[in-house]
């Protein structure tokens, strides 16, 4: 490994030199182009070989032989001082965030080929995705001014507990709950606030009120991914995309491990959720109910996943909507865009209970207090394990990685964000 460490860091380094004599990415010719691809496709082969053979010693070396557990920007930023040349350092990754999507250099796709291979590997693989489920600093520092005052308003998250239940409440009524960075941020540490919260019981997630024209006073569970953010470079490979999988969705799939955890009952605290969907959930909020106990929907609402008209992948989606839809089905909305509306027959195999709006409240209340039983969440662990083992999705990751970062700089993207940004 320390020849291939070696020569990688040179081979870097000459690629760097290359693209540095070339003009921005947005001022080159079509020959200047083809040469930066050429320089930049040999450096990634070399990368992924690299990886492919060391991605285990890696691993050990930047997590003192898994004694410790980092997280995905924290495993980036110590590889890239580690191992110079295999991902891109900050300054790098800083001086791509100033510019829009099309006109960044791509170097995520390096981040994407590092973490694809290190979640290929059982060993490595497993301890990464097991250590995305400790809580967040921030939320262990917020945790003391929650449990004393039973709430807190996270920006773009509030929680609430009241008798028994967290309530989580998606309030970016600027942008009608469509994700970014902070919003990633905000919701894993609500998520990590009510499962470490010995006083709740269930946790309820819904969409706030919004103050949108069309929408004025209406809930909105989320319109998914950011487009705006997408066009500008604010969605990050790993502090969105990866983050958001392995982060606060396999979260409330799967539970937390406190950092002071070493029970043999229980080594993750899990708690079941229900999620209730007013007027619609697109992309990213229709992949968030595949991973709910329970989801409610107004009678008006509808689901969509548009990630192929957009050019992305969605997220754990193609995973958990076959196993809850059927190949067909999920086919048809996920490659052909097909919008699900709740009061059709098909919706039944996404959503429980359909009501008419006023009815929704008390529907909800209902569904909270089914899911109180003590033996409801051993059972729900056992469920998950017949559905989806980690072994499963650690898998899923690793190919989604790889593609999903090769997808944010792909042509069509590039193309389709340019032309929303210039919409707008």
């Amino acid at each position: 490994m320390a020849r291939a460490r070696t020569g990688l860091a040179e081979a870097a380094r000459r690629t760097q030199d290359r693209l540095a004599a070339l003009p921005a990415p947005r001022e080159r010719s079509v020959r200047e182009r083809e040469i930066a691809a050429a320089a930049l496709d040999g450096t990634r082969t070399l990368r992924a070989a690299f990886m492919e053979a060391h991605a285990e010693a890696v691993y050990d070396e930047l997590t003192a032989n898994r004694d410790r557990g980092l997280s995905l920007a924290e495993l980036a930023e110590a590889a890239a001082t580690a191992f110079p040349g295999l991902v891109p350092t900050g300054d790098q990754l800083a001086a791509e965030r100033s510019v829009a999507q099309a006109e960044k250099e791509g170097h995520e796709i390096d981040q994407g080929i590092f973490f694809s291979r290190l979640l290929g590997s059982p060993t490595a693989g497993t301890h990464l995705v097991e250590s995305q489920l400790r809580p967040t600093p921030r939320a262990l520092a917020l945790y003391a001014e929650y449990a004393a005052t039973g709430a807190a308003d996270l920006g773009s998250v509030r929680i609430e507990r009241t008798a028994g239940v967290a309530r989580l409440t998606m309030c970016r009524d600027d942008c009608l709950n469509a994700e970014d960075n902070r919003q990633i941020d905000d919701m894993e540490t609500a998520v990590d606030l009510a499962l470490l919260d010995p006083e709740v019981e269930v946790c309820l997630l819904r969409g706030g009120e919004m103050t949108h024209p069309r929408y004025r006073g209406r809930r909105v569970f989320s319109a998914g991914i950011n487009l705006k953010s997408l066009h500008s470079g604010d969605i990050s490979l790993v502090d969105f995309l990866l983050r958001r999988e392995l982060g606060y969705i396999q979260k409330i799939l799967r539970g937390i491990r406190p950092q002071d955890s070493d029970s043999w009952r229980r080594p993750t605290v899990e708690k079941p959720w229900v999620a209730v969907v007013d007027t619609f959930a697109i992309g990213g909020g229709a992949q968030l109910l595949l991973v709910f106990d329970h989801v409610i929907a107004a009678s008006d609402a509808y689901l969509s996943l548009p990630a192929a008209k957009e050019g992305i992948i969605p997220g754990a989606a193609a995973l958990r909507l076959v196993r809850a839809a059927g190949p067909r089905l999920s086919r048809q909305i996920i490659l052909e865009g097909r919008r699900v509306r709740a009061a059709e027959p098909d919706a039944r195999l996404l959503v429980d209970e359909v009501h008419e709006n006023e009815e929704l409240d008390g529907a909800v209340e209902r569904s909270l207090e089914r899911l109180r039983g003590p033996a409801v969440v051993a059972n729900r662990r056992m469920l998950q394990l017949a559905e989806e083992s980690a072994d499963e999705f650690r898998r899923y990751m690793a190919e989604f990685a790889h593609q999903q970062a090769l997808r944010l700089y792909s042509a069509d993207v590039l193309d389709k964000v340019g032309r929303f940004s210039g919409a707008t």
